[in-house]
């Protein structure tokens, strides 16, 4: 897996680096004057649109875009401004075989691990734990399989920005086993996309709320927001998001407007908000709190403990921050456009982490507002 992982992110730089970009281009992007954001009502089917024609968008090209995104296995793809519907276009057809539209449900993958890390920051906000804290604090002691004074060493911050140092050479990166928690370097001081040690933070929350994950993310955003959604555990996985791309996209207007919907304060801690959404160590610059950062200097995929000079997504503007996950699962923020994007799916070419089509989708998307 190591070696598909390699190959993969290999590819994309070749890609990146034979794309040429002219930054004395005349071309502009062309969206609405940023305004205050629209918000969705909680219940029913009401969401206000607005036309790409009055945008001013390439129509040829937006055409061209979701045959793109359509012959990739895409399900759902949805593009807000400033709050308003923009774009929503279904295909294909959803787990059960049926056709897929608005109401249709999809996995997140693991862009639910930033749905989780907003879930950690209210908790925080409402008292139930600090991030500074030793998991072992939470959980108890021997959760790992590490000498105490190394486990000690391991906060809950460690498991939201990917620095537990637990080593992830296992044969199965999912595993919460203490027998799968072996030490590899002090916490804090190694990078790595562990699953395993992100699943630890769904056992924290659970024990310190001293409710269910789901019933703790339902008081805490869904019912604040309208999002529908559950975390289920299947064969494979545990704590999987599921819900519609209309959810997605609540969450991604959520996190737009720095935690607040439509006057009310969801996520009112301004400091956690701003760290989960900057880089949170120096080792992979473009990771904050299980958010991916586009527009660094460098990056550490998945997969992969080589850094990059390349940032996540290049063909995106600058300033957008990433909900990611397997097969293509995208939640992007651009506050520079006020704009969210929702691409939910299969794997598109072939592909269990698609950053090249993740970059080829952004390319085209910048294409259609250029004039």
């Amino acid at each position: 897996m190591k070696n598909i992982f390699t190959f993969i992110i290999l590819t994309f730089l070749i890609t990146v680096s034979c794309s040429s970009t002219d930054e004395s281009s005349d071309d502009q992007i062309i969206i609405d004057p940023i305004e205050t954001s629209y918000f969705p009502p909680l219940t029913g089917d009401i969401w206000e649109s607005t036309s790409s024609t009055n945008l001013q968008w390439d129509s040829q090209k937006l055409t061209d875009l979701n045959t793109f995104l359509e012959t990739n296995e895409t399900r759902a793809f949805i593009v807000l401004v400033n709050g308003k519907i923009i774009v929503e276009e279904y295909w294909n057809t959803d787990l059960n075989g049926q056709p897929f539209d608005k109401d249709s449900s999809w996995y997140w993958a693991s862009a639910g691990k930033s749905l989780a890390a907003t879930v950690v920051g209210i908790a925080q906000e409402e008292g139930y734990l600090n991030i500074n804290d030793k998991t072992s604090d939470y959980i108890g002691n021997g959760w790992t399989n590490m000498p105490q004074d190394k486990e000690d060493l391991i906060t809950i911050k460690n498991s939201l920005t990917q620095t537990t140092g637990i080593d992830y050479n296992v044969t199965n990166p999912d595993c919460t086993a203490p027998a799968c928690f072996d030490y590899l370097a002090d916490a804090g001081n190694q990078w790595y996309y562990h699953n395993g040690t992100y699943q630890v933070l769904h056992d924290v929350l659970e024990s310190a709320t001293g409710m269910t994950n789901n019933d703790y993310t339902a008081a805490s955003i869904n019912d604040k927001i309208g999002m529908d959604g559950q975390w289920t555990d299947t064969a494979l996985f545990d704590n999987l998001f599921v819900s519609t791309a209309r959810s997605a996209a609540r969450f991604g207007l959520l996190t737009l407007n720095k935690g607040y919907w439509d006057g009310t304060s969801v996520l009112n801690d301004a400091t956690y908000y701003d760290n989960m959404l900057n880089s949170s160590q120096a080792i992979n610059p473009s990771y904050g709190y299980l958010w991916w950062l586009n527009g660094k200097n460098s990056v550490v995929f998945p997969g992969s403990t080589t850094s990059f000079n390349s940032s996540v997504t290049p063909s995106a503007p600058v300033d957008m921050v990433s909900a990611l996950g397997k097969n293509g699962q995208f939640i992007d923020v651009v506050p520079s456009l006020n704009m969210v994007v929702i691409r939910m799916g299969n794997e598109p070419s072939g592909n269990l982490v698609p950053v090249i089509f993740h970059d080829e989708m952004w390319e085209k998307i910048m294409d259609v507002m250029e004039r």
